[in-house]
């Protein structure tokens, strides 16, 4: 038979949620979908993701028609 303690003060709970987890983030600019790596490692998620290079500046020489 146990005995139960009066409990006083305050009541603190904690809770630990378990089960399915989804996190969405948008990243800013352009991304290259292939270029995605995610790593879980002791319980860190870890993702690395690549720019799409930007289009380089061209120059164009523009010479007269004489």
């Amino acid at each position: 038979m146990f005995k139960e303690r009066e409990r006083t003060g305050v009541l603190r709970r904690s809770t630990r949620r378990t089960g399915r987890f989804e996190y969405r983030a948008v990243p800013p600019g352009e991304v290259n979908a292939e270029g995605v790596n995610a790593t879980l490692t002791d319980g860190v998620l870890t993702v690395n993701v690549s720019e799409v290079e930007a289009a380089k500046p061209r120059h164009i020489e523009i010479t007269s028609g004489e």
